[in-house]
């Protein structure tokens, strides 16, 4: 319960300060009857010069159709001056539906407990809804002659690092790396992208949401096959690992070392 009302004050101080994100351009892309909400920040661009591509994956709160709430956690550290003087980058937001996911998920609720438990990944040949919709988004961007399709990201938190574990795995020629906070999906899918996308996991160790021992699978596994791969895992922090994970030193310069 401590995590939920934790949760719901942020969301209420950062819809209090949304005018503070106005430098991220609304966009709706438009894929059959359905429409995909998102946002973009623009690098402070020089003429002709092409930038990386960012892709951030909100979680499960920040879920709707208002195209503000996508923007919680992660909007305000790509918008500071470090960050876009050192890494400029195009930085897209999508926003998924509520009643969507970026990946596909069962679970159930202990009631005796409050967590979820019997946990299934079942990895479909087509993605889900929205991400078949942000995948076509992003094809539509990398025709952009702006954009470094040797230097594409993504990342995403919760339901948000799902997605990464997910689309990587559909897409692995498109990212260069991918960063999981308190992710999780089927290890077994990291067959598909070993050795050609790097990961950066980060999890908490009493994360109650979704358990740490998802992302340790997922980083054994890819260590024994030598791919590029880095596991954080932060004692006594529950879900919220991304406070921490922002706050990394390396976040960034790592990410930005990572080349196709």
């Amino acid at each position: 319960m401590k995590y939920f009302l934790t949760c719901y004050l942020v969301m209420m101080a950062c819809v209090a300060n949304a005018q503070d994100l106005s430098a991220y351009q609304k966009n709706l892309f438009a894929d059959g009857d359905r429409v995909l909400p998102y946002r973009l920040l623009s690098p402070l661009t020089e003429p002709g010069k092409k930038y990386p591509l960012i892709i951030f994956l909100h979680g499960a709160f920040e879920k709707g159709e208002d195209n503000e709430l996508q923007l919680q956690i992660g909007g305000r550290f790509f918008m500071r001056d470090s960050i876009r003087k050192n890494y400029p980058a195009f930085v897209l937001f999508p926003q998924c539906p509520a009643n969507d996911a970026w990946a596909y998920f069962e679970n159930k609720l202990d009631l005796t407990t409050g967590n979820y438990t019997n946990w299934h990944f079942p990895f479909k040949p087509e993605p889900t809804a929205v991400t078949a919709g942000l995948l076509k988004l992003i094809s539509r961007l990398l025709e952009s002659d702006s954009i470094d399709k040797s230097r594409v990201y993504i990342a995403g938190l919760s339901q948000g690092g799902m997605g990464v574990l997910d689309i990587i795995a559909r897409k692995p020629e498109w990212f260069a790396a991918g960063i999981s906070m308190c992710g999780a999906g089927d290890p077994a899918t990291s067959n598909l992208f070993m050795g050609k996308t790097a990961l950066w996991f980060f999890h908490g160790d009493k994360d109650p949401v979704v358990p740490p021992v998802f992302s340790e699978q997922f980083y054994r596994k890819l260590k024994r096959a030598k791919s590029t791969v880095r596991f954080t895992e932060y004692p006594g922090v529950e879900h919220n690992c991304w406070v921490k994970a922002f706050a990394e030193p390396d976040l960034m310069r790592w990410l930005f070392a990572q080349s196709k």
